[in-house]
């Protein structure tokens, strides 16, 4: 009798199968990565001044840095001032979208303003300058 009621146990264990619960995780992860939205960065670190009226960056947006050395930096490249204007005419001849400026809290005021003017001369309607919330 004792043996009967150890193979009755033995026949009612429950089996979870995990199989579906795979797919879905993976069906889970493709879709976060697809739907997932990286902003570009310009390649170096800059120190952004802050400002209360600051906001998030716009997705898809032409990223231009001053470094505290006077360089302008677009895509990791050093970019001269000269060739600055036709650089941002052909990257909105592609799409038109917003130029945002990083500049360092350490840069010069006359070359922030030489960028800017480059950037509203080369056909931007939407110039803006990244700064961090305090």
């Amino acid at each position: 009798m004792l043996d009967r009621l150890h193979r009755i146990e033995e026949s009612n264990t429950a089996e979870i199968n995990i199989s579906p619960l795979i797919d879905i995780v993976f069906l889970l992860l493709i879709f976060f990565m697809v739907t997932s939205v990286f902003v570009e960065e310009t390649g170096i670190e800059i120190q952004k001044p802050t400002a209360m009226s600051a906001t998030d960056l716009e997705k898809n947006s032409i990223l231009l840095a001053i470094t505290p050395e006077g360089d302008v930096v677009f895509d990791g490249e050093v970019v001269v001032i000269n060739q600055l204007r036709g650089l941002v005419s052909s990257l909105l001849r592609e799409r038109e979208r917003p130029v945002i400026i990083l500049a360092d809290e350490d840069s010069r005021t006359g070359l922030l303003v030489q960028v800017l003017d480059e950037c509203k001369l080369a056909g931007a309607s939407q110039v803006s300058l990244a700064a961090t919330l305090p």
